[in-house]
């Protein structure tokens, strides 16, 4: 796929896979670091997901006792907000000294990285990180989790499953990952968010974030990547 970014303000969404899939993942956070301050012309917003750690503390929650949507979906904001402040503590002073969570909120800094994590119960970190890139003026959201593409359906469990490169917001919403959000729910890019990114006219990006070479292609503005487009 070939792609010209529109602005040199970019979102990333940081799954809570990548940041911690068991436990932090050094190695992983360094590479990323590292890439991001090769682009310092760029304004970034990465906001950070809760991926296993927000799982594994709501599925215990729910073993206990019947816990609400709403309080597994604060169970699940509390873990982002913990992976979003390891990321930001690695930008130093190049990151806003405080991790963003209303990414609605208007902020005066010249700071080149921001960093979030989630902010209300009802979707995930993707509707975040499309909220921030509607506020800082952002048109793209690079989203970073362990799978390289979007499928027709899940290559988990079906080994003819396509990989798609490019797909329209009206044909993901209907055939990719429906209407309606759950906490805990695991899909490429989130039903609330894709309609609100449908909505703002926004690109997504869906990659396999361990590949850092390829997001490196994707911020170089004019290179071949791998990785499925989502546009309107």
């Amino acid at each position: 796929m070939l792609i010209k970014l529109k602005t040199d303000v970019v979102v990333i969404s940081l799954g809570g896979s990548l940041i911690c899939p068991d436990g932090l993942d050094v190695p992983f956070l360094k590479k990323f670091r590292a890439l991001i301050e090769d682009f310092p012309e760029k304004k970034f917003g990465i906001v950070c997901g809760g991926g296993k750690l927000a799982r594994n503390y709501a599925s215990g929650a729910s073993e206990i006792t019947a816990v609400s949507e709403k309080d597994l979906d604060w169970i699940g904001i509390r873990a982002t907000h913990l992976h979003a402040e390891v990321v930001r503590s690695l930008f130093d002073d190049f990151a806003y000294p405080e991790i963003i969570v209303n990414p609605t909120k208007k902020l005066r800094t010249k700071k080149m990285i921001l960093v979030a994590g989630g902010w209300k119960p009802g979707w995930s970190t993707d509707m975040d990180a499309v909220l921030l890139a509607k506020n800082i003026g952002a048109k793209l959201v690079i989203n970073l989790s362990n799978i390289d593409h979007v499928y027709d359906k899940d290559p988990r469990k079906y080994k003819d499953a396509k990989k798609i490169v490019e797909i329209s917001w009206d044909a993901f919403l209907r055939y990719i990952v429906g209407e309606k959000w759950k906490p805990g729910m695991n899909t490429p890019f989130d039903p609330v968010a894709s309609r609100e990114a449908k909505k703002a006219g926004m690109d997504v990006i869906v990659t396999d974030g361990r590949d850092i070479e390829n997001l490196r292609h994707i911020l170089e503005k004019a290179a071949f990547f791998k990785g499925t487009v989502i546009h309107g």
